[in-house]
């Protein structure tokens, strides 16, 4: 059988076995899962394990805890395989940053998280959404960077794997960029609330699972929310006097089950 027109990456694995790849992109890689049997085995293991977390997450309770932490522990251990691939993506996160300046200190400026703001250390991502929310208040006063508003979850999802929670019906979205990040492609949106002023909802893949409530951090100038549903990452971030930033996030997050 001949090979697909286009190389079946490790990506198209793991959406395969997420169940994230249109059916064209499917049977192709089907069709070369049936040429490699030992990638073949390997794709059948996660969708074992993907299918173990499943059912221990549909019989959630007091009694299933210990399952469901078990199935998550033996797909953390699958996804092993991707971690020299994000290796080399954020090597080119790294390469592009510097390109485009988004590391220049003058603009944005290196980030230090207050010591009364947490007991650890917030998950590396988090400096990456207030790195991306303050590159969008710049784009917001430049007139020749053109923000874009309308955006489509679908093809968001489709071309990152990213999920975009549901969006509260009184939020504007003023601008929807794509962002490279120390973990891959990521996803900015800025919006308008008027509760929260301008604010900014930041997702990426930072290539561990976990499920994860919001936690509010002070980096700086800038307050964050982030919290983890399964592979994908999340930081809600605003000014420093938004109040409810947390409660914000906790209903972003339950959009999501």
């Amino acid at each position: 059988m001949s090979e697909p027109r286009d190389p079946i990456l490790d990506a198209d694995l793991d959406a395969y076995v997420d169940d994230q790849l249109g059916v064209a992109r499917r049977i192709e890689v089907e069709a070369y899962l049936s040429a490699h049997p030992d990638v073949a085995a390997r794709v059948m293991g996660d969708l074992r394990t993907r299918d173990e977390l499943r059912l221990a997450l549909a019989g959630s309770g007091a009694q299933a805890r210990p399952a469901t932490a078990d199935a998550a522990r033996r797909l953390e251990r699958t996804l092993s395989r991707k971690r020299l691939l994000d290796g080399l993506q954020r090597a080119a996160a790294v390469a592009l940053l510097v390109g485009t300046g988004w590391l220049a200190n003058e603009a944005i400026g290196p980030l230090s998280v207050s010591e009364s703001a947490a007991s650890t250390p917030p998950p590396a991502y988090v400096e990456d959404a207030v790195r991306a929310h303050r590159t969008s208040m710049v784009r917001a006063a430049m007139a020749s960077q053109p923000e874009t508003s309308d955006f489509d979850a679908a093809d968001i999802r489709a071309a990152t794997a990213i999920v975009i929670p549901e969006l509260p019906g009184s939020w504007r979205v003023k601008d929807v960029q794509v962002y490279p990040s120390q973990f891959g492609p990521s996803v900015e949106i800025a919006a308008d609330s008027k509760d929260l002023g301008r604010l900014s909802l930041f997702a990426v893949r930072p290539g561990t699972f976990d499920v994860a409530s919001p936690r509010l951090v002070t980096i700086e100038d800038t307050s964050a929310a982030y919290f983890q549903i399964g592979e994908v990452a999340y930081a809600l971030v605003a000014n420093p006097d938004a109040e409810r930033l947390d409660h914000a996030a906790e209903l972003l997050a339950r959009s999501l089950y």
